[in-house]
């Protein structure tokens, strides 16, 4: 069996509440969770950027809490 990894993005939305998407890895599935509306998508490529695609898409989530 394999083992589970995970990781995160966030965004914050023009209020200033962040929003998080959370990625979890097993093999080559990955199973992304929205932590403000649950929705829920399982992806093999690319995981990060459909996460961040649904934080803009759903919550008008742009500004990266990591950039300066």
């Amino acid at each position: 069996m394999p083992q589970m990894t995970s990781s995160k993005v966030s965004r914050w939305d023009q209020h200033g509440r962040a929003h998080v998407v959370s990625v979890e890895k097993a093999g080559l599935q990955r199973q992304l969770t929205c932590g403000t509306c649950g929705w829920r998508r399982t992806a093999q490529f690319l995981p990060w950027l459909k996460a961040q695609e649904h934080l803009e898409r759903e919550h008008q989530a742009t500004v990266d809490p990591g950039s300066d």
